[in-house]
């Protein structure tokens, strides 16, 4: 038994009574301690955070960005395991048919834009997926100049026959988080992904991003 966190505890409700004794508006219960600890350890809680390099003058935003990029490789290399001596060769690959599966069939483009692919790159792995015979193509029906691809009765028996392992990796991703704090890390990518996205959609020729994106896309600096 940790003693040490035992006796903190007593000192904290010891504390609590006191301050209810004292007249405080707390409710003398759990939600009333609920309520005080939230009162007294929220800004405790809040703190900014330490991180490597911050004592020298390294911001917020360069280790936001080197995070970012660390959990997109950390994020790979158990999609690897995933897909491990399974007929898949890249997870790009399950994600285009996920991407099918979820949302249907679509234009070559749409589902390109969708995984934030080059067009290069992207094709590449909607044609691998076609000789594979886990995704079929026709022509468009708004436009016949596109091709419409879909997942095929094959693609979704490969899909479903990693889905465990895949599963399985998406939740190790996610590691010790709380689901509050899970939810809490949706909304604020989400609220980044939203921003991006809309740069993104301009197609900006990589030689002007930086400086469009300065001068047309509000963001904080501080």
């Amino acid at each position: 038994m940790n003693y040490n966190l035992l006796k903190e505890t007593i000192d904290l409700i010891e504390q609590f009574e006191y301050e209810c004794k004292k007249g405080n508006t707390y409710s003398e219960d759990s939600k009333g301690l609920r309520k005080y600890i939230v009162d007294h350890f929220e800004a405790e809680l809040l703190a900014e955070p330490d991180w490597e390099g911050k004592a020298d003058g390294r911001n917020a935003e360069s280790v936001i960005s080197t995070l970012i990029v660390h959990m997109n490789r950390y994020a790979k290399t158990y999609s690897k395991s995933a897909i491990h001596d399974s007929a898949f060769s890249t997870q790009e690959e399950f994600i285009y048919l996920i991407n099918l599966k979820v949302f249907g069939a679509m234009i070559k483009m749409e589902l390109i834009k969708r995984n934030i692919h080059d067009k290069p790159l992207g094709m590449q792995i909607i044609n691998r997926l076609i000789h594979q015979g886990w995704v079929e193509q026709k022509n468009s029906e708004k436009d016949k100049r596109s091709k419409v691809i879909s997942i095929t009765a094959e693609g979704l028996r490969v899909l479903e026959d990693q889905m465990h392992k895949i599963r399985q990796a998406t939740q190790i991703v996610t590691g010790d988080l709380t689901h509050k704090e899970k939810m809490e890390l949706i909304r604020l990518l989400q609220k980044l992904a939203h921003f991006h996205q809309s740069i993104y959609n301009q197609n900006i020729d990589v030689a002007d991003l930086l400086n469009s994106v300065s001068e047309n896309y509000p963001y904080s600096d501080n």
